[in-house]
């Protein structure tokens, strides 16, 4: 299981999407101590975020540029 602090979210070094579009809808990543990798949506910084070991999110990226995971 992955922990992390609400401080290091708030404290992270979030950045958006490269595929971010102009009408708003992006998702940001930041990468934490221990490699994490953090994933959140840049409407709601303070909702939800999803917390991923970095093979885990090199996998998770893959899943989706070949369409196993719908964006």
């Amino acid at each position: 299981m992955i922990t992390v602090t609400t401080e290091e979210l708030r404290a992270a070094a979030w950045r958006k999407s490269s595929h971010s579009n102009a009408g708003g809808d992006c998702v940001e990543t930041a990468v934490l101590n221990g490699g994490i990798v953090a994933v959140r949506d840049s409407k709601d910084p303070d909702g939800p975020v999803l917390l991923l070991g970095e093979r885990h999110f090199r996998r998770f990226i893959a899943d989706i540029k070949t369409g196993r995971l719908e964006h």
